[in-house]
């Protein structure tokens, strides 16, 4: 069932329409090395690395997160493999290096998938272990002209300049070494910023779960709780659908702990009349979501509080509906620069002529951060903003990225006494607003051909 704001068409979805996709498809993960391999020169390798285990204290491991290119080319979900992308003579194959078959090591930290179920269950073309590496590796790029590599990657590098340095040991057997180096982030970067069908449904899914999440934590908060028992309801409504961990940190503020941006710590006592700012997302089959509410914990604004939520309310539907392909953060920018400051204006908090105030972006004063940015696999996903030289954003949307608006309004009380001075500053009129803390809102966008959807409504 759809609704119209503006131009920009939302689906509600409902455990009715919600689809029972769990993750992607065999085909979906070889349709993104396809479209890898498509980008690299005939006669090239690209190496891609899984993540390694990471020690928490002594002989304990956090839990485990694969490296996310990896996992966009492959789905698959062991440590320490490395993913090898070879085009030589026009012939494509993908060749993965994964830990052996070991029974000891298995009773002990689990199954593994092993190099036979990897060729059937992954499409993989060939599945080695991991002590094949540099034989066959060296013997794969003699000849080559071109290695891929993600240059930002300090452990891929070495990897990839140890076999390099392999090859040339052998020039006297004939062996010719490749003599030109292309950094892979670029290429992957772009592929991962236009979402298929099957990675937004995936999305639309831990949406809604994260959603669920939400309304769970907007019944559940009460006076004389702590944030950290907030937060675990969060926590339980992820797992109970199926995302077993969250996307990142959860932020759960009350009150002044609000002014934090990534604020964590998650142990204060909610207060009566007290706002609580919620940040947190589930992560779904690698896919995140992103959402932020704000809402007063005893279940009533008081005036300011409201003032202050409605037109942060208002920025955000202004922006939200100006969505469509071809627009930019750059105009997203200017939208929201113009509701907030015209807002604080008339609220009294900003005071002087408006199109000084606009032209000098004075609301940025309180909402500290920025608009929006890529979602996906990261949070913070990977893609060019293409920044111009006053630090604009002029990437021009397409169909298929995914993105969130989350404009805010912040009274830190550090940041007021450095501004406390400034001449379109009406201080008395911040006093009376400041001890509301942060309010921010944020949606999860998916841009489309005749606008949007909003994963979050």
């Amino acid at each position: 069932m759809a609704s119209t704001i503006g131009t920009a068409q939302l689906m509600t979805i409902t455990d009715e329409t919600l689809p029972g996709l769990a993750c992607l498809s065999t085909d979906d993960f070889k349709n993104h090395r396809d479209n890898f391999l498509a980008k690299m020169a005939n006669n090239s390798m690209a190496f891609f690395p899984a993540a390694h285990e990471v020690t928490r204290s002594n002989d304990t491991e956090f839990s485990f997160c694969q490296n996310k290119n990896f996992y966009y080319l492959t789905g698959f979900n062991e440590p320490d493999a490395l993913l090898v992308l070879l085009k030589k003579d026009h012939v494509e194959q993908a060749i993965l290096f994964s830990l052996p078959k070991d029974k000891n090591q298995e009773v002990w930290h689990g199954r593994r998938v092993g190099q036979e179920k990897a060729c059937q269950e992954y499409g993989i073309d060939q599945c080695f272990i991991l002590d094949e590496k540099s034989e066959r590796i060296t013997q794969y790029l003699n000849g080559l002209t071109q290695v891929y590599f993600a240059f930002n990657d300090a452990n891929i590098r070495q990897t990839v300049f140890d076999l390099l340095a392999q090859v040339s040991a052998k020039s006297r057997q004939g062996f010719k070494v490749p003599t030109t180096l292309v950094d892979a982030n670029p290429i992957i970067d772009e592929l991962r910023l236009i979402k298929s069908e099957n990675e937004i449904a995936l999305m639309r899914q831990v949406n809604y779960i994260s959603c669920l999440a939400h309304k769970r934590a907007m019944q559940k908060a009460r006076a004389g709780l702590f944030e950290y028992q907030i937060e675990n309801e969060i926590l339980h409504e992820f797992t109970y659908h199926g995302a077993r961990h969250a996307a990142y940190a959860t932020i759960v503020a009350s009150g002044d702990n609000a002014n934090i941006l990534h604020y964590t710590n998650n142990d204060n006592k909610l207060k009566n009349n007290d706002l609580l700012l919620i940040d947190a997302g589930g992560e779904l089959a690698g896919y995140a979501a992103d959402i932020t509410r704000t809402f007063p914990i005893n279940g009533k604004f008081t005036q300011p509080q409201k003032i202050l939520y409605q037109l942060v309310l208002d920025a955000k539907m202004k922006v939200i509906a100006a969505i469509k392909p071809g627009v930019t953060f750059a105009k997203l920018n200017e939208i929201a620069n113009e509701c907030l400051t015209k807002g604080l204006l008339e609220l009294g908090i900003l005071s002087g002529d408006l199109a000084h105030l606009l032209q000098e972006k004075a609301c940025k004063k309180y909402f500290i951060h920025g608009l929006g940015h890529w979602l996906g696999l990261d949070v913070h996903d990977v893609g060019d903003y293409q920044i111009g030289a006053e630090k604009t954003q002029l990437r021009q949307f397409a169909a298929g990225m995914v993105l969130t608006i989350e404009p805010g309004l912040y009274f830190v009380p550090m940041l007021m006494k450095e501004i406390s001075g400034h001449k379109d500053v009406n201080w008395d009129k911040v006093a009376e607003f400041q001890p509301y803390g942060g309010i921010r809102i944020e949606d999860n966008i998916v841009v489309k051909q005749g606008g949007i959807e909003n994963l979050t409504r």
